[in-house]
């Protein structure tokens, strides 16, 4: 009988830590870089030109750093964006992530970046949507969709 309950209690530990590896796992969903934001003018873009229709109604877009640039292939891709931390605390909006789409290149923005090098450069309302528009950067996790 003694058996029996040190067996229930075993199991209980591996579900336990079963649960908790899962959800370590499941709280990282992409990459980590880092974002700064830019503001107008954001035409004309390195991949649509003058072409006003290429930004979302929702003005959630986004410049590519180098490191997702890829030639130019990443021109439209939508990728979900969240804060997950910066310089000051407090800076990210909790739990908040947001959909974007690359329409242009960081290297040849009309205007300048808040923090230059960074992953992504997002537009104002992307940026201040995940973080307190104050801020020159922040460390952002983000997937392409």
């Amino acid at each position: 009988m003694q058996n029996m309950g040190k067996n229930r209690h075993v199991l209980i530990q591996v579900l336990l830590n079963t649960l908790m590896i899962s959800q370590i796992f499941r709280t990282s969903k992409g990459d980590v870089g880092s974002a700064a934001q830019y503001s107008p003018p954001y035409l004309p873009t390195n991949c649509y030109g003058a072409e006003s229709s290429q930004f979302p109604t929702s003005n959630l877009f986004a410049a590519a750093g180098e490191g997702i640039w890829d030639n130019g292939a990443s021109c439209g891709r939508q990728y979900q964006v969240r804060c997950i931390s910066a310089a000051r605390p407090g800076t990210c909006v909790p739990d908040m992530t947001i959909l974007i789409k690359i329409v242009d290149y960081a290297g040849t923005l009309v205007s300048s970046p808040s923090s230059a090098g960074t992953t992504m450069i997002l537009s104002q309302t992307a940026f201040g949507a995940i973080a307190n528009s104050t801020a020159a950067s922040i460390n952002i996790e983000f997937q392409q969709i």
